[in-house]
């Protein structure tokens, strides 16, 4: 047996085995009294001695990070239908964990009067609305104080327990108001309410008119899943999926500013144009219906105060807390045709990759041979009524109609790839 084998052997051995089973009593006697002549460090917060002996040796402990925890003060009310009071709102609803991280709402009844009021105005008759992400429902209750010949029914749909205890007493209060425990966010609750009965009363219109009678009404959560949702249903209206099977449904939202500002970027605020703002563009009319300075400052109007100290902290785009109150319509002229939303998918995502080239030099990124597509483009070849563009122009910078050019091109390229899914959040199976 080697000694390099003996030498690891002999330091490998366990601490256990090597500890000694009988220690002298001498040894242990010169170690407390080692112990007692320890003197307490400046880090040591506390010490306990002895009253009755003042020589005694002082017992120290440390009590560092030990801090009694503030207890959040709770909130009882017998009648919930009434909301607590601006100082009772911390101890009535969770300022942080994931019910509303990501969950601004209006707090501000005011301000709620007249948000309800740019969503639904006067001449409004009989509208049916469906309102998902209302929070405790303080918009809720300025939608029920409107004029009652404005609204028939208001569905609200939140499954927050703790934003539920303040919903439920409205339906008991006015029969026009039905709450239901659902996500707004899933895509079967929607179906739902069809299936259930809840939207008979809702007439289909033809899509020449928009429609007078169904509304969509949301605060949109201010992550990126809120983006993601109101890309998809914007994506539903060129082949009437959704809400639009009933027509030209209006929606009106409550949305972060930095949503906004993607969606409303044309070619004129070309640091934010992006896919959304070309899909938003092609399908819909939007604007504000109330100045953003209305709904400012945050802490002031909405709930809750925990996303303005979170993004105050962040040095990333989202920094300022601001919100904005919009209403977007479906056009009349469809930019998309019926069936062509994959197609327009493939091309924005496949060029914006590249959004700071030139056309001509990002289409190649299309698929291999795709450079052919740019003499249908620009070729002199093209009729009359067809638009020409021009390939110099960056991807970022082009219009609704270079798009639609674009995707017309690559629908009649006999080279085209067949397979056009590009992974998202969303899959095909959970379109509606």
């Amino acid at each position: 047996m080697s000694f390099s084998f003996l030498f690891r052997r002999g330091f490998s051995t366990t601490a256990k085995r090597c500890r000694p089973r009988n220690i002298p009593d001498s040894v242990l006697l010169d170690l407390e009294t080692s112990i007692e002549k320890v003197k307490p460090t400046r880090r040591q917060r506390s010490v306990i001695a002895d009253e009755s002996s003042p020589h005694a040796p002082a017992l120290v402990l440390n009590t560092r990070g030990c801090y009694k925890k503030k207890e959040k003060p709770r909130y009882v009310s017998d009648n919930r239908f009434y909301l607590p009071l601006d100082h009772e709102w911390h101890g009535a609803f969770p300022t942080a964990g994931h019910v509303v991280k990501h969950h601004a709402c209006l707090r501000n009844a005011e301000t709620a009067a007249q948000v309800a009021e740019a969503f639904v105005p006067a001449g409004t008759k009989n509208k049916v609305i469906v309102e998902a992400f209302p929070g405790p429902g303080v918009l809720t209750r300025a939608l029920m104080q409107l004029p009652k010949e404005r609204i028939d029914k208001i569905i609200v749909l939140e499954n927050s327990e703790c934003f539920l205890d303040f919903l439920r007493p409205l339906q008991e209060a006015d029969p026009r108001v039905r709450v239901l425990p659902w996500d707004g966010y899933a895509w079967g609750t929607y179906y739902n309410l069809e299936a259930e009965g809840h939207l008979n009363e809702v007439e289909v219109s033809p899509w020449q008119d928009p429609n007078p009678q169904l509304q969509f009404i949301a605060h949109l959560p201010t992550s990126i899943y809120g983006e993601q949702l109101i890309a998809q249903l914007l994506r539903l209206v060129p082949d009437r999926g959704w809400l639009f099977r009933y027509g030209r449904v209006p929606m009106s939202y409550v949305m972060h500013d930095w949503v906004w500002e993607r969606i409303s970027a044309d070619t004129s605020k070309l640091k934010n144009r992006c896919k959304l703002s070309v899909i938003a563009e092609a399908v819909t009319a939007y604007r504000e219906v109330v100045s953003s300075t209305t709904l400012e400052p945050y802490e002031t109007h909405f709930w809750p105060p925990s996303l303005a100290a979170t993004e105050s902290r962040s040095r990333s785009k989202r920094q300022s807390t601001k919100m904005v109150a919009v209403t977007m319509n479906p056009l009349l002229e469809q930019t998309i045709e019926k069936g062509m939303l994959d197609k327009w998918d493939f091309c924005l995502r496949k060029l914006f990759v590249l959004k700071s080239n030139p056309l001509k030099r990002a289409i190649p990124h299309l698929a291999p041979g795709a450079s052919t597509l740019l003499g249908m483009l620009e070729g002199a070849s093209l009729p009359e009524d067809r638009h020409r563009m021009d390939i110099s122009k960056a991807v970022r910078e082009m219009e609704v109609e270079d798009w639609a050019a674009v995707v017309r091109a690559f629908h009649a390229w006999p080279f085209a790839p067949d397979d056009l899914l590009v992974t998202d959040t969303f899959s095909r199976d959970d379109r509606l």
